[in-house]
C-alpha cells in the first residue's frame, strides 16, 4: 500500500541527499515520479543538495495544490508512481492534507522532506502536520554537529554571529564566515541544546565556520557569499 513518509531533522542532516537519492534509485527500476519544493538554495524550480547534487523540481507555491496538479496530470494520460516533497516545512497545513489524500485517493507513494523546527525551537506548521498525518516519520541518521561537537537538535537564528530569538518564522539568511561575521548579517547555524539555550554560537565563542544552510523565504533576494 502507498504511504506518506516524513524524514526530518536539523539543518545539515542530508534531507536533500536522501531525497535526489530515492529519487535515483526508483527511477533507475523504470518508476516515474514527481518532484516538488520550496525555496530551495539553488533557486526556483531546483532541488538540491550541499554535496553537489542538483535536480529539476515544481516550485510550489502558497496557493498550489498538490493533489489537483496530480489528478490533472494522471487524467491526462501521465504517469506517477511517487512524488517527492523537498523543504517541506514550508507547506501549509492544508498543503500536507492533500499529501496525504495523493497517498489515500491516488494510492502513490510520498516522500516529504524538511526541517522540523525553527530558530526558536517551535514546529513548523507543515513539519507539524507531517508528524501529525504521516504513515512513517524518520529522524535522518547523518548526525549534524554542533560547534562544540556534539550532537546538533536545533536550528539557530544568527545576527551578525550572535543568536537572536525573536522575529519572523522564515528569513532569508547569508552566512559568512564564523567569528569574524559582519555585523548585521543573517545566518542559520545548528547547535547542540544546551548551546542554544546559552546561545552561544560559533561566533560568539571563537569556534569556526557557521554552517552554510540557509532558511530562505519567497519574494525576498537571495544572497551569496
Amino acid at each position: 500500500m502507498a504511504e506518506l513518509a516524513f524524514f526530518s531533522g536539523t539543518m545539515d542532516c542530508g534531507k536533500s541527499t536522501l531525497a535526489l537519492q530515492i529519487q535515483h534509485n526508483r527511477s533507475a527500476r523504470g518508476l516515474l515520479g514527481m518532484i516538488f519544493t520550496r525555496n530551495d538554495r539553488a533557486g526556483a524550480g531546483r532541488i538540491s543538495s550541499r554535496l553537489g547534487l542538483v535536480a529539476e523540481a515544481t516550485e510550489t507555491g502558497e496557493d498550489f495544490d498538490f493533489h489537483a496538479h496530480l489528478v490533472r496530470h494522471l487524467t491526462a494520460g501521465g504517469r506517477v508512481d511517487f512524488v517527492i516533497a523537498d523543504e517541506a516545512q514550508f507547506l501549509s497545513p492544508g498543503q500536507v492534507d492533500q499529501l496525504a489524500r495523493v497517498v489515500d485517493d491516488l494510492g502513490i507513494d510520498v516522500y516529504a522532506f524538511g526541517i522540523t523546527t525553527d530558530f526558536r525551537t517551535k514546529l513548523f506548521p507543515g513539519s507539524q502536520r507531517l508528524i501529525e498525518l504521516a504513515d512513517r516519520v524518520e529522524v535522518l541518521q547523518v548526525e549534524a554537529l554542533c560547534w562544540c561537537g556534539a550532537r546538533a537538535t536545533h536550528n539557530a537564528r544568527t545576527v551578525g554571529g550572535r543568536m537572536v530569538v525573536e522575529g519572523a518564522q522564515v528569513v532569508v539568511g547569508d552566512v559568512a564566515g564564523g567569528p569574524d561575521a559582519r555585523r548585521g548579517d543573517v545566518g542559520y547555524e545548528v547547535l547542540c541544546r544546551r548551546h542554544h539555550r546559552r546561545r552561544l554560537t560559533a561566533a560568539t565563542a571563537g569556534a569556526g565556520q557557521l554552517s552554510p544552510e540557509v532558511l530562505p523565504t519567497e519574494g525576498v533576494p537571495r544572497q551569496h557569499s
